[in-house]
């Protein structure tokens, strides 16, 4: 029996999806042995010309991780949708914008006025920025275009299955790979490896059905460790999020960030934190609403936080 052929590519991420698939640890060698890498640039020696040069197809699967952010992300999205018989939205980013989604709430020139002018540590007298192209005395230098909207990978190309998580959990990365190895693919669409109960029905603290007068952050209030984040007053994404990370964050000792993003059938899960959290506040009056309301630091970026690209307003009007 031919072995699969594997390829894994890191677009707009942090790299930790890369460093989660080797945090399968020895069962590396499992995968080794049932399939060959043939494109793995933070890992090996590949060059996108390689890529190219393999017929339509030649790939089983490949894990994309990563939001579109720029001309080489979606140049490297479209070859290796070609390429492969299977591509898979492979971490948070790639499955709903992520981290760097969250420069959608700005326009380029926003961003670029920010860090090439405006910021504390940076020292550009001559208002330099970054151009796609520039002529210098050797020849033209190219680097990629940065777009203006960072966008999810099935915004770009067709995406076949979806894999939750910043990153996705070593056991549920392993229980992704036997699937592939395996051959018995789900459906077309499915989040593969993730549950689909909510974070709260997998959370080993209780509830007390408590309602909440204030809300705390971690960083100023000690949570106990015994009861529910939300019902403490600490805002967890617990709600309205899809299980299957063995509740990692709780048992550390902070709320749900809402990374495998929310479970079937809620479209935006931003608006349904927004509509739960609004379920369990307690008040007398609109002014103690809004009191309790204003506690909560960005709620934007708290509600929202890994899936702006991928929510009903996908970014900033411009």
């Amino acid at each position: 029996m031919a072995k699969l052929k594997l390829a894994s590519y890191w677009a707009a991420a942090c790299g930790g999806c890369d460093v989660a698939i080797l945090d399968i640890h020895e069962k590396i060698l499992d995968l080794a042995a049932a399939a060959d890498i043939v494109f793995w640039p933070i890992a090996l020696d590949f060059k996108y010309a390689d890529v190219e040069a393999m017929p339509d197809g030649n790939i089983d699967v490949t894990l994309f991780h990563g939001a579109v952010r720029n001309s080489e992300n979606e140049h490297l999205a479209q070859l290796l949708r070609a390429k492969s018989k299977v591509l898979v939205a492979f971490g948070s980013c790639a499955h709903m914008g992520g981290i760097p989604g969250l420069a959608n709430l700005f326009t380029r020139e926003e961003i670029f006025k920010r860090v090439y002018h405006e910021s504390q540590s940076t020292v550009n007298p001559e208002k330099v920025e970054p151009q796609p192209k520039l002529a210098v005395p050797e020849g033209e230098v190219t680097i990629p275009e940065m777009y203006d909207t960072v966008k999810t990978l099935n915004q770009v190309v067709d995406v076949d299955y979806y894999v939750p998580g910043c990153p996705p959990t070593p056991k549920q990365i392993w229980n992704v790979v036997q699937v592939i190895v395996s051959g018995q693919l789900p459906p077309k669409g499915t989040v593969v490896g993730a549950s689909e109960k909510t974070q709260c029905d997998e959370c080993p603290r209780p509830r007390k059905e408590k309602k909440i007068t204030r809300f705390k952050r971690i960083a100023t209030a000690q949570p106990d460790f015994e009861s529910c984040f939300l019902e403490q007053g600490f805002l967890c994404m617990g709600p309205v999020t899809r299980g299957g990370c063995d509740t990692r964050c709780q048992l550390s000792g902070v709320g749900c960030r809402g990374c495998y993003g929310p479970p079937p059938n809620v479209l935006d899960q931003g608006a349904k934190a927004l509509s739960a959290i609004a379920s369990v506040i307690e008040a007398k009056d609109e002014a103690e609403v809004q009191k309790i309301i204003d506690e909560i630091p960005d709620p934007l970026r708290s509600f929202n936080r890994f899936g702006i690209p991928s929510s009903l307003i996908t970014r900033k009007v411009l």
